[in-house]
């Protein structure tokens, strides 16, 4: 799996100097990222393409290649594929369409090509695809990747490896990141799934530098690898899945050939499995931030705090509607507020009023994350003073300290928010719908790692009895 990420040497088969050739585009990229490992391409005039040498065919190229990646015309890929296999490449992505999803041609030059695969033992990630994006490495084969437009994604890495079966998904989540505290660390687009599907993937991303995995499906091939597989990963599995209706269901169909899982037990196999069902796309993006910048949340006691009553009163709603539980706070803590300045209520909502004292919010913060019926705080501060911005910093080192979460959310624009948020740093979310989600999530994660984590315990005992019993048996 590493080779589809970190080659070595890598052939780009189909780029040429013909205006809008997409392969070239990859090329272009890798050029731009100033991609270290040996780069051909391959073109039936055999031309360089932006300063890389190019060859007529992969048997050409003079040195072992780690890695190719085949865009052009469907009719022409198995002939390809099986060049690869005679070359000795035993890693292809295969970005062309044309295959399963284009009817019964398009599914006799796919089952042509898989021949060649169990001939020569060749691993494909495709097709119909876009291919991976590694940002530890400025390695990326995503065809039409303007480089001006998405170039800092590489310069700037992170710990969200995303799973994808749309290579305009892909794009949307690079877009949404570049304006938040989370980066890309790997991305993949799996396509028609002919061979590698998602849960190769997840089970890779669980071996790397990935703290969150992130899933784009329209279909599954394999319902129980997926399930015995993520239940294994203890880090957070986040999906979002078409198909919740029947048109939704017959799109994707026409989109990556998929059979589209019925939803119903596709729900059913995330919470058996451990995976977080997202509800809108935006939650893709958005919500990854609660989990590399907070703890956990371990219970559903929630605690407000704001700078103004009316989103003290909406939040409460949206925590209830959300399953979770305004925090009782106890009469002792409802003193220890009280005693930190005038405010307009010590109850939960906590309404601070115009405080303008930084000490005041770090008081409150504190007193709030200290207190035993408090599982975690939903902070909703107006940022009308710097010392707002400074108190929420230190708020995100203490709710390390206390280990508890905050989710942060500022009643401001959205272009203030986001503003703020790049500038500092701080993991603001963009609603408060958006910021009692997140806390959901990690709570759902919470309750999933201890069920994972019960789960190994038993198949540990279960294994040890087996070794002890077969040693007996001896």
């Amino acid at each position: 799996m590493e080779k589809f990420f970190n080659p070595q040497s890598i052939a780009v088969i189909g780029a040429s100097n013909s205006p809008l050739n997409l392969a070239a585009t990859i090329l272009a990229l890798l050029r731009y990222n100033n991609f270290p490992g040996d780069v051909f391409a391959v073109n039936r005039k055999g031309e360089s393409v932006h300063g890389f040498p190019g060859y007529t065919s992969v048997l050409e190229i003079p040195c072992h290649v780690d890695l190719a990646v085949i865009l052009l015309s469907a009719a022409h890929v198995p002939e390809i594929v099986r060049q690869c296999g005679e070359k000795g490449i035993r890693h292809i992505i295969i970005e062309s369409a044309g295959f399963s999803e284009a009817g019964e041609e398009g599914l006799r030059l796919q089952k042509e090509m898989e021949m060649h695969l169990k001939t020569y033992g060749i691993r494909i990630l495709g097709p119909n695809c876009l291919g991976t994006l590694n940002t530890q490495n400025r390695f990326c084969c995503f065809y039409g990747f303007v480089p001006e437009k998405y170039g800092d994604s590489f310069f700037t890495p992170g710990t969200i490896s995303y799973i994808i079966q749309s290579g305009g998904i892909g794009v949307l989540v690079l877009d949404s990141l570049a304006f938040d505290v989370c980066k890309v660390n790997k991305m993949v687009s799996i396509g028609n799934k002919s061979d590698l599907d998602e849960a190769d993937f997840i089970e890779y991303f669980n071996q790397d530098n990935t703290e969150v995995i992130g899933m784009y499906l329209e279909s599954v091939r394999d319902g129980n690898k997926l399930m015995r597989i993520a239940r294994s990963v203890k880090k957070p599995i986040l999906a979002f899945k078409v198909g919740r209706t029947e048109e939704g269901i017959h799109a994707a169909m026409s989109h990556t050939a998929g059979m589209a899982t019925n939803d119903i037990i596709f729900e059913s196999a995330c919470k058996q499995a451990g995976i977080i069902r997202l509800k809108h796309i935006s939650e893709l993006y958005s919500l990854p931030k609660i989990f590399t910048t907070m703890p956990l949340l371990r219970g559903k006691r929630i605690a407000v705090i704001t700078n103004s009553g009316a989103f003290g009163g909406i939040a409460a709603d949206i925590l209830i509607e959300h399953g979770m539980k305004l925090a009782k706070l106890a009469p002792f803590t409802q003193q220890r507020i009280q005693k930190t300045g005038q405010l307009f209520n010590v109850k939960n909502p906590v309404d601070l009023g115009p405080a303008m004292s930084k000490q005041m919010f770090l008081d409150i913060f504190e007193i709030l994350l200290s207190a035993e019926e408090v599982d975690g705080l939903l902070a909703i501060p107006n940022v009308w003073q710097d010392v707002v911005i400074e108190a929420i910093l230190e708020l995100v080192n203490m709710c390390k300290h206390y280990n508890k979460p905050a989710a942060l959310y500022v009643p401001n624009s959205i272009q203030k928010i986001i503003s703020i948020r790049t500038k500092y740093n701080i993991p603001i979310f963009e609603s408060p719908e958006e910021a009692v989600r997140a806390l959901v999530v990690s709570n759902q994660q919470y309750h999933y790692l201890i069920k994972k984590e019960k789960l190994q315990e038993e198949f540990n005992l279960y294994h040890d009895n087996e070794i002890i019993s077969c040693e007996r048996e001896r």
